[in-house]
């Protein structure tokens, strides 16, 4: 079964969530365009959630999906802090700042105070990152009539879902911009390129696949169908549409020739994720040893990173891109998501 039918909406299309640089205005646009939006709330305060939620509700019932992180909070280790800092701190130096104090908030992963929201909103569907969460929270999502959706990067990782209780699974193909969703295993040289990846988790399991990762026109949904996709998901196009909150500095990276090298790295949150390569990935590496762990990092990088912007420089930002960003256009997200659907034709 396709994923229009499946979700009862026009396109079997979805928005990829991209925490960061997207909120409920991308997600409703691309809703009200026939397929479905994407909210990201793993960097968003209970509070913020519901907000964006109400903003949610004015699309009169229509389905869209509420993504979370699913990671294990990581015990801070204060000596790797320390050299963590040691290592930045020409950095700091050359750009007139003290290292921070604490570990910072970094994402937040799924939890009981997330779990009661989705049970007072319902969306139709919840995606998760990195896994599922605990069996008691996931059931209270399912008990809220919410159709459960994860990322998989392996045919290990969807036989898991499946097996766990995801009703449909986002074959993440190496291409895709943003966190690598892996979670049973953190070695890169277990990562496939999408099209080997889908048509094997296609063959693994029974529940619905979702290609993800390289696809950016109407052709590459259209490819995606063709290898037993019940849906495609779609990001880094929507990084330039006028709704997506995607930075200046960011635009400008995507609008240029820089947007050709990408790399997976994990100076900026700890984890895996992949993004324009810029100076600091260029001088110490995209994964350097001795990085805290997600989403522990993101705070020994963001003062730099507002000193940099501050001066309009992108040294220190994460520009999160995937390997295809030839479909990133600065149009409305209602006229991207209508090229795309027209691969599924």
């Amino acid at each position: 079964m396709q994923l229009a039918q499946w979700l009862n909406i026009s396109h079997s299309l979805i928005q990829a969530p991209m925490a960061g640089v997207q909120g409920s205005r991308l997600a409703m646009a691309v809703c009200q365009a026939g397929a479905l939006g994407s909210l990201p709330a793993a960097m968003l305060s209970a509070s913020t959630l519901q907000q964006e939620l109400e903003a949610m509700r004015t699309l009169g019932g229509q389905p869209y999906n509420l993504n979370f992180f699913c990671h294990q909070p990581p015990a801070e280790d204060r000596q790797q802090q320390a050299d963590w800092h040691t290592v930045l701190a020409p950095y700091y130096q050359e750009m007139g700042i003290t290292p921070p104090s604490g570990s910072g908030a970094g994402r937040t992963p799924f939890n009981q105070e997330m779990a009661d929201i989705v049970s007072r909103y319902r969306p139709a569907v919840v995606s998760f990152h990195f896994g599922l969460p605990a069996a008691p929270l996931l059931a209270q999502v399912k008990a809220a009539g919410c159709k459960v959706l994860s990322s998989a990067t392996t045919v290990a990782e969807a036989r898991w879902l499946a097996a766990n209780g995801a009703d449909a699974i986002i074959a993440q193909g190496l291409e895709a911009g943003g966190h690598r969703g892996m979670f049973l295993d953190m070695d890169l040289d277990s990562q496939l390129g999408s099209l080997a990846l889908l048509p094997q988790i296609v063959a693994a399991v029974e529940v619905p696949v979702i290609a993800a990762g390289g696809i950016a026109d109407a052709n590459g949904v259209a490819a995606a169908m063709r290898l037993g996709a019940a849906g495609v998901q779609v990001g880094t196009a929507y990084l330039l549409c006028d709704e997506a909150d995607t930075t200046p500095l960011h635009r400008a990276a995507l609008a240029s020739t820089r947007r050709e090298h990408t790399a997976l790295t994990t100076l900026f949150t700890g984890r895996p994720a992949r993004g324009i390569v810029g100076r600091v990935m260029q001088e110490l590496g995209a994964r350097p040893a001795g990085v805290p762990a997600f989403p522990l990092a993101t705070a020994a990088i963001a003062p730099l990173r507002a000193a940099a912007e501050a001066l309009g420089r992108d040294d220190f930002t994460p520009l999160w891109c995937g390997q295809n960003a030839s479909g990133c256009r600065a149009i409305p997200a209602a006229q991207l998501t209508r090229e795309l659907a027209a691969g599924l034709a």
